[in-house]
């Protein structure tokens, strides 16, 4: 299946838009909290996030001038995972972990979205509530840390396709420690 879900991906990239936009997502290596640096398919830093000590994650994102354009704050003392997205300090919305057995499913109350992924939660495609594709995400596995490519359809959603996968990164951080 997961050959399949690279092939489907592969699909959805070849009708892309001409706003379409790659990020890279890559985990830092050595510091002492999470930390990433998000680059642009040329190479270029597109946001920075960067990890805080707090009751849960609490990760603050910038965009490549250094500016904070927004953050994501894990709810504590719930039974799964739960996190709340914020753009410039206004709340946008929340990603929670549903209970399942085999297959991860998210809840997410932005824009009507949802996200379909494998069972290993490493792949995934982010559609809006009419079918419509908003990004595809998927790990790269031979990396010494976390590393995502995340193929937006349009580059207005970046940040919050983002936003997505820290928090599905950090739930699953959160449960393997």
């Amino acid at each position: 299946t997961l050959l399949c879900f690279r092939w489907y991906c592969s699909i959805l990239r070849s009708y892309k838009e001409v706003r379409h936009m790659k990020l890279y997502f890559k985990q830092r290596l050595f510091s002492w909290f999470d930390s990433y640096d998000i680059y642009d398919e040329a190479g270029n830093t597109a946001f920075v996030v960067k990890g805080e000590l707090a009751w849960g994650h609490l990760l603050r994102i910038y965009n490549s001038c250094g500016k904070e354009v927004g953050y994501i704050k894990e709810k504590v003392f719930t039974w799964l995972p739960k996190f709340e997205m914020y753009v410039d300090s206004r709340y946008v919305g929340c990603i929670s972990k549903e209970f399942t057995f085999i297959r991860p499913r998210f809840n997410i109350d932005y824009n009507g979205w949802n996200i379909d992924g494998d069972w290993l939660e490493w792949d995934y495609n982010i559609r809006d509530c009419t079918g419509r594709y908003i990004a595809c995400v998927s790990k790269e596995i031979w990396n010494w840390t976390d590393t995502y490519v995340l193929d937006v359809q349009d580059p207005q959603d970046a940040l919050y396709v983002l936003m997505l996968v820290l928090a599905i990164d950090a739930q699953k951080c959160t449960r393997n420690d």
